[in-house]
């Protein structure tokens, strides 16, 4: 239970907590005790050189095989809709917000939240939507709709490998925000379909606005969309995802409960930092910081995206998805 509290503080914008001596597992004492022996410290530096010299995988390398999986899926899920809507195939009816699949209602869980605030009543078709898309994206872990189905999502990340590349030359600087403003606007905008009536985040929140023009066409809404992405590029690195989205807050609740996570080993870790070098949310990566892990063996948290990105980064696979409870690895 621990572990879940910490996950949803972290979610919700604290700084993860730097523990105890005290609050470590023996057998992680252990562990770093023995890797911070002379000889084992060496061996690590020495492989961390190695791996360093050899070639080095960036966040705007083109071999990260999550990366091309998740952009596929992506464009797979959006294309249905644009497939179903202008050829009468009725597949999938509707947006990423609300829809129906062969039939099924599906609604997105904090459109389903704001509509349900706005009009104080809870409708049979919503509540049945929510519970369907609620327990597939509970199976396949949370914030996984993030990277798997989200388009802007595709386009900030885009957004996000032109930032740095800027970065990397000298030219922009990154303005990281604090993180708790995430919550304090989840907050506001619940109260503000509550107090009005009107699903006020809708209106400008970039996931429906994407998902109604792949479908139905453009309009001046698409403006708001660029302005997002430019504030990205040349100012704040992931800004709308990481500082002020609530649906991934909302997955992300889901995300902590999860069957599907990512695990971390920290008998196989060096701490060389290349999975938080490319990680959606870096936050979540905390443990794999030298003397940071307090178990040998620990799930990623709410927060994590399940974007694969840090399993291929990682040298010596450290980090794995794993199934819950099974003990079994994927």
């Amino acid at each position: 239970m621990r572990g879940i509290y910490q996950s949803l503080r972290t979610l919700l914008g604290a700084d993860p907590r730097r523990l105890k001596k005290t609050e470590f597992t023996q057998a992680a004492q252990e562990m770093l005790a023995l890797k911070n022996q002379p000889e084992e410290r060496k061996k690590r530096i020495a492989m961390i050189r190695e791996e360093k010299a050899g070639p080095r995988l960036s966040f705007t390398h083109n071999s990260f095989k999550w990366r091309k999986w998740r952009w596929a899926s992506i464009i797979l899920v959006n294309l249905l809709f644009v497939i179903s809507y202008h050829f009468d195939v009725q597949l999938v009816e509707g947006a990423l917000t609300a829809s129906r699949f062969v039939g099924f209602h599906m609604a997105d869980l904090n459109s389903s939240l704001q509509v349900m605030l706005a009009h104080k009543k809870m409708l049979v078709n919503l509540v049945i939507g929510t519970v369907t898309v609620g327990i597939l994206w509970w199976l396949v872990g949370g914030r996984a709709f993030c990277s798997w189905a989200c388009p802007y999502h595709l386009l900030s990340e885009l957004a996000e490998m032109l930032h740095l590349w800027l970065a990397s030359k000298g030219w922009i600087k990154d303005f990281p925000l604090d993180r708790r403003m995430r919550t304090v606007l989840y907050v506001l905008f619940a109260l503000m379909a509550l107090l009005s009536g009107y699903t006020i985040f809708e209106s400008i929140s970039p996931v429906g606005i994407l998902s109604r023009a792949v479908i139905y066409g453009g309009g001046v809404a698409l403006t708001w969309v660029v302005f997002l992405l430019l504030v990205e590029v040349f100012l704040v690195r992931r800004f709308w995802c990481r500082y002020v989205c609530p649906i991934g807050m909302t997955y992300g609740f889901l995300g902590s409960v999860s069957p599907l996570v990512v695990e971390y080993d920290l008998e196989a870790c060096l701490h060389e930092g290349e999975c938080r070098a490319v990680c959606l949310v870096p936050h979540v990566l905390e443990m794999t910081k030298k003397n940071r892990a307090e178990d040998v063996h620990l799930d990623v948290g709410a927060d994590c995206t399940r974007c694969g990105m840090c399993l291929e980064a990682c040298p010596t696979g450290a980090l794995k998805f794993k199934l819950r409870g099974t003990g079994g690895l994927l």
